[in-house]
């Protein structure tokens, strides 16, 4: 007989399995534990009791060990799942690290940019050399730049660009000099310890020093501002292009129709998304904006990075994992660095440490030049350049609201005592060592920094222990530009009963063209060169300087006839117009 109460859906009925007897709705119980020895029934019969019996029983029993054993089952697979994913994370982890590690290419500057020292809280400033080389030695680079297949274009390379760049010890501020491809100054004795091409030392253009490796185009700008030099980091063609596109494009506007016929740059006026190739025409362009020259180069240059900066420091950049990801691999593909940046991890503390610093108070310059007096298409070191060398190596700051190791509120006679411009000062340069040459280098090294072009170079009467220079009647100030040029004490100062300016190098000064400094770059800047604070008015005149979050204007296109088509010169402008069938390198 059934038990409709005991029926579930089809089910047959619940039974006791040890009475054998089906149970009767209305069955009561006054007894705990029948007859047939199975558990206390209910005290009602019926559905409830039924239920109660199912759980009671074995067969009850066995539906109530499966959700344990399925939970169990269950923590089981949970468990092995998380092992499994702190496994897979961790290793992709290690493999994404290794990857980006993989493609880092680091080379040693063997202390060739001297060594920074502490402040009083034991913090030190980062001066970082930015090296865009033009080097074509791979087929993506030929492609890019053109002269694919030419002696020339496979045999060296020179640095395109070249920009310090100097983060202050307290990292509050920066500031980002240009330093162009066209300056004249001494090359010292170098050795590429991959290629082995050496040299002796010469005196020749900056970017040249970039054939005998990226330590000796540190070595050179060491030498020539004093500024100790900690990294570098090199671009070559491609990775200009690598890194455009993985910050998604950067965004410049030029101020006119512009076709750069050497570049192949070619924009309307107003403002662009450059990416890939096109990013690459435009840092490379020199006669589609300013004067044609270099110079103008630097200035676009700044936009453009100023630009990049912005862009790294926008959320949508940095807060997304994929973008920070595709940046890593683009930038560690495309950079060369010195051993000391030679890892993931470093390049992450450079790159916290660059982050830190607002970008108004980010400040890009460029040195003051002046025509060099042997070849107009060449430049040296204005005067005022020793002002802005002296900012950078001081740790000021030359954004207003910055806050360096030092006041910038000297006044000029605080800063070096030079009170006579350079190009007025004409200096005998006698060699009182035993190593030949060592005068031309020295007076080739003034001509450098814009002393007058009557400047000579001889022997010395007599050897001498020490470096001197003396000066004739009322030339105190004379000697004292001469001796600021070149990081000499005061106290090396004689004045002398003839009229003059004569320097007499010392064996105490046995290379290079700044004293206390060698020629290989291997010791600091000399500390009398930059033991005042500099005047930071004097040092950003008439270097272009403009910050990060304020260098949103148009590139100047050239008014002058910088280019040409089919022989005939014109402005970059007209030559946009001519070139009418020419599509443009952006929408």
């Amino acid at each position: 007989m059934s038990d409709p109460w005991g029926e579930t859906r089809g089910r047959s009925a619940t039974r006791d399995r040890s009475a054998g007897v089906p149970r009767q709705r209305g069955e009561t119980s006054g007894r705990r534990g029948g007859t047939d020895g199975g558990p206390p029934q209910a005290p009602y019969g019926g559905r409830a009791a039924a239920r109660q019996a199912a759980r009671s029983r074995g067969r009850g029993a066995g539906r109530r060990a499966k959700p344990v054993a399925r939970r169990k089952r269950v923590a089981r697979i949970a468990l092995l799942t998380v092992s499994a994913l702190i496994l897979v994370t961790a290793g992709a982890g290690a493999w994404l690290y290794e990857h980006l590690n993989g493609n880092i290419n680091s080379v040693s500057l063997d202390g060739k940019g001297g060594s920074e020292k502490a402040d009083a809280f034991g913090r030190t400033p980062i001066n970082i050399l930015v090296i865009g080389s033009d080097g074509r030695n791979n087929a993506a680079d030929c492609k890019l730049g053109g002269g694919c297949g030419s002696a020339g274009s496979t045999v060296g390379h020179n640095a395109d660009v070249e920009m310090v760049v100097h983060v202050s010890a307290d990292r509050s501020n920066a500031t980002v000099m240009s330093v162009p491809r066209d300056t004249m100054t001494q090359v010292p004795a170098c050795k590429d310890p991959d290629s082995n091409q050496s040299t002796p030392g010469y005196y020749g253009q900056i970017n040249s020093a970039l054939q005998y490796g990226p330590a000796c185009q540190v070595a050179t700008v060491h030498q020539l501002t004093g500024i100790t030099i900690d990294h570098f980091v090199m671009l070559d063609f491609a990775g200009v292009v690598k890194m455009s596109d993985a910050v998604g494009g950067v965004s410049v506007c030029v101020s006119d129709n512009v076709y750069d016929t050497y570049s192949h740059l070619k924009l309307a006026k107003g403002t662009h998304t450059l990416k890939g190739d096109a990013a690459l025409e435009f840092v490379r362009s020199r006669h589609g904006f300013g004067d044609g020259s270099d110079l103008g180069r630097t200035v676009s240059q700044h936009l453009f990075l100023s630009a990049m900066i912005r862009k790294f420091k926008s959320a949508g950049t940095l807060g997304n994992p994929a973008k920070v990801y595709s940046l890593a691999d683009a930038a560690t593909k495309a950079l060369t660095v010195d051993d000391g940046l030679g890892s993931v991890t470093r390049l992450i503390d450079l790159a916290t440490d660059l982050n830190k610093v607002p970008s108004k108070r980010m400040t890009f310059t460029t040195m003051q030049t002046a025509a060099d007096p042997t070849n107009a298409n060449r430049v040296v070191p204005a005067a005022a350049a020793k002002q802005l060398f002296a900012t950078i190596a001081n740790d000021q700051s030359l954004s207003s609201s910055g806050s360096g190791k030092k006041k910038s509120s000297a006044s000029p006679s605080a800063s070096a005592a030079a009170t006579v411009p350079a190009s007025q000062v004409t200096v005998q340069v006698e060699n009182g060592t035993t190593t030949g040459g060592r005068a031309a280098v020295v007076a080739n090294g003034l001509v450098a920094k814009g002393f007058g072009s009557g400047t000579t170079s001889g022997n010395a009467p007599e050897q001498s222990a020490r470096t001197t220079v003396t000066y004739g009647p009322g030339q105190k100030a004379e000697a004292q530009t001469v001796a600021s040029a070149i990081g000499l004490p005061a106290s090396h100062l004689t004045q002398g009963s003839t009229s003059g300016v004569v320097l007499v190098i010392g064996s105490d000064w046995p290379s290079g063209t700044t004293y206390g400094s060698s020629g290989s770059g291997g010791s600091s800047a000399p500390a009398d060169t930059h033991a005042a604070p500099a005047d930071t008015h004097a040092a950003v005149a008439d270097a272009h300087a403009q910050t990060a979050d304020g260098a949103k204007g148009c590139a100047k296109v050239s008014p002058y006839k910088t280019v040409e088509i089919n022989g005939v010169p014109m402005t970059p402008s007209q030559a946009y117009a001519a070139a009418s069938g020419r599509k443009d390198s952006a929408p």
